[in-house]
């Protein structure tokens, strides 16, 4: 079992337990204690990270352009997913980095575009039953600077880019970079002859977009509450066919439960969102030059003062809590299984 799967493993099962400390409030109203763990802040535990997503999702609207935004798909290919899920840390980077190339690459043409677009990637390895399928979502401004970053180049009305032609762009960029990486003879060579696939579709302002993305961001595969039942080792949990839209349920033995689960563990550090063209924090002032040319007037928004921190409140009876201890965390953390 790889280190990041066992840390992570390990995380989850002590999440808001008393192996991670906590602190210790008395209700004089219900005249008993309460008790608050501290969770792990393992970005793969599904019961952390959840106000992070939120405030990530104002950040991404402040980015956004009085314009159309689209959603681009970039999904990996079957006979390409054995490699990848061997060699992640690679693979991966090698999948946004040229998902992001091939649109670069067209856009800059002067028959669709003409400029340079900004772009939020975002690295997704799961199916909604859990099932090992990388992709990567990317929402991009529907049009780009121009060269001199003095001209909008607006896209045509709810059209991008032609999808076969990023998806063969694509397929190209990432057969060139799997070679530099060695991992080029490891694939059938049929993969480099099948058709690619990209869906290219217009997601209007954007809001939408970034609202369906904030959620596989700070938690992976599931979420606590698709958990319907675990009986006889058995995990049986729901989700959403995405052909019919209708809720279904699955059952796994709880070892084939938990191996679907870690195959969406991604590798120590690894980033699975990124900024590129206008967005990326490395060119700020184009993104300011869009913003001006496209809204030359812009409202001036009221700085909102920070919300003063609410005190606790018991959640029985919403009398205020008195802090009358701090547990402090275990020290041992034993992996969470141990080698032979």
């Amino acid at each position: 079992m790889l280190p990041s799967h066992r840390k992570a493993l390990g995380d989850i099962t002590r999440c808001r337990t008393e192996a991670l400390g906590g602190q210790v409030y008395w209700c004089d109203s219900c005249q008993k204690y309460l008790y608050s763990y501290h969770s792990c802040k393992n970005r793969h535990c599904p019961k952390c990270d959840n106000q992070h997503a939120q405030q990530w999702l104002q950040k991404q609207f402040q980015k956004l352009l009085p314009i159309t935004h689209f959603l681009v798909t970039f999904t990996l290919p079957e006979g390409l997913r054995k490699v990848a899920r061997s060699n992640q840390k690679i693979v991966y980077s090698i999948l946004m980095r040229t998902a992001w190339a091939a649109i670069e690459k067209l856009a800059r043409h002067h028959k669709w575009i003409g400029g340079l677009p900004g772009a939020v990637s975002v690295l997704q390895t799961w199916t909604r039953d859990m099932r090992y399928h990388p992709h990567v979502h990317m929402i991009i401004t529907g049009g780009g600077l121009s060269k001199d970053a003095n001209q909008w180049m607006p896209a045509r009305k709810a059209y991008l880019l032609p999808a076969k032609a990023v998806a063969k762009v694509f397929r190209a960029k990432f057969a060139n970079q799997l070679r530099k990486a060695g991992l080029y003879n490891l694939v059938a060579s049929s993969i480099w002859k099948n058709d690619w696939v990209v869906d290219v579709r217009p997601v209007a302002s954007g809001h939408a977009a970034f609202r369906y993305l904030a959620p596989y961001l700070f938690r992976v595969a599931i979420s606590n509450n698709r958990i319907l039942a675990l009986q006889q080792n058995q995990v049986t949990f729901r989700y959403k066919d995405s052909k019919t839209g209708k809720n279904r349920t699955v059952s796994l033995s709880a070892e084939h439960f938990i191996h679907r689960f870690l195959q969406h563990v991604l590798p120590s550090r690894f980033r699975k969102v990124r900024y590129h063209g206008i967005f990326s924090p490395y060119k700020k002032s184009l993104l300011e030059n869009a913003k001006n040319i496209l809204t030359p007037n812009p409202q001036i928004s009221p700085t909102l003062q920070p919300l003063a921190k609410n005190p606790l409140k018991c959640p029985y009876c919403q009398s205020l809590l008195v802090l009358v201890e701090i547990l402090q965390p275990q020290k041992s953390h034993e992996p969470f299984i141990r080698s032979p």
